[in-house]
């Protein structure tokens, strides 16, 4: 989930980092991040794991509906559930997520995100509902 402080500091996340997420793109209810594949980001099979895609779908829903450009700021937020659909492997290459918030209110919000390789085809997707946490739960 987004734990940056403003709109320039946007991947501070240690998970972030230690997954190489990077952040490409941010607008209020919209998100995309991207992974270079490396060895470590792959299962016994060669793949990418599961655990990796599951993890940038978290993180990209979850940044979709924290960022406030108005104030330049994020609200945090924590995971109240998960659904993954992993519909194609990959190995190499970039993999790239964009979420959207669905909807939400004051304190639940909702993420659709999909997930595609670098020719643009589906590798997962997944819906996750969010709940505000701390001092800006409330939006101020």
């Amino acid at each position: 989930m987004s734990d940056s402080k403003s709109a320039g500091d946007k991947s501070t996340s240690g998970f972030r980092h230690l997954m190489g997420m990077r952040v490409v793109e941010l607008a209020a209810g919209h998100a995309v991040m991207e992974i270079s594949l490396a060895p470590g980001h792959l299962n016994s099979q060669g793949g990418v794991h599961g655990g990796v895609l599951a993890s940038l779908i978290d993180n990209t829903g979850g940044l979709a509906g924290c960022y406030f450009p108005e104030k330049q700021t994020f609200r945090k937020a924590v995971t109240l559930t998960l659904t993954t659909s992993f519909t194609r492997a990959v190995s190499s290459g970039t993999i790239r997520a964009v979420a959207r918030k669905r909807s939400g209110g004051r304190t639940i919000f909702f993420s659709t995100v999909e997930v595609t390789d670098d020719a643009g085809n589906l590798v997962a997707f997944g819906e996750a509902s969010y709940k505000y946490v701390g001092d800006h739960a409330s939006g101020s």
